[in-house]
């Protein structure tokens, strides 16, 4: 058998976060690479987003609202890649609240119903001559990363009911 069985997608409620925010951050900002993971040959500038870790509460009804810290690097490449990260972040915060404040749907995903700024964007040291731990250490000298973690609630979409047959016997 490939893949999960349709029995068990059908219990699901929510798109992955990581694909609420690729969707919004790709209609926003259409000149920029968006994505969930780094490429093997980056190309930059580029942004990418991950669901964080540390949110596991739900303020709502949890049957309609996914509630996520979210994680946005941004990743600029010199000879202005600081003040193209900290431009980059921006236009990145920007564009979230604007989905938010438009109430911007994203068909299949849903739409934001609330975003809060966790740690505001700030540039993170990893190039390998920097002192301490890095997380991408192995990025190349003269790139930029800066990170931003939002709090993010999403409203899922309008369904139809689900086909799902519960056994009587």
């Amino acid at each position: 058998m490939a893949g999960l069985p349709e029995s068990v997608k059908r219990l699901t409620e929510f798109a992955p976060v990581e694909d609420f925010m690729l969707a919004l951050l790709r209609r926003a900002l259409p000149d920029i690479s968006v994505q969930s993971l780094i490429w093997d040959e980056p190309v930059f500038p580029f942004i990418l987003v991950r669901r964080g870790s540390g949110l596991g509460v739900y303020n709502s009804d949890h049957r309609f609202l996914d509630s996520a810290m979210v994680e946005v690097h941004t990743f600029t490449q010199d000879p202005d890649g600081d003040e193209d990260g900290a431009i980059l972040s921006e236009a990145v915060r920007v564009s979230i609240f604007r989905a938010l404040d438009e109430q911007q749907v994203f068909p299949s995903l849903g739409h934001l119903t609330k975003v809060e700024i966790d740690l505001p964007p700030r540039r993170v040291t990893d190039w390998a001559t920097a002192s301490g731990p890095v997380q991408y250490a192995d990025l190349p000298a003269g790139v930029w990363r800066y990170q931003t973690t939002y709090r993010v609630e999403i409203r899922k979409p309008r369904r139809a009911p689900s086909a799902l047959t519960i056994p009587t016997t």
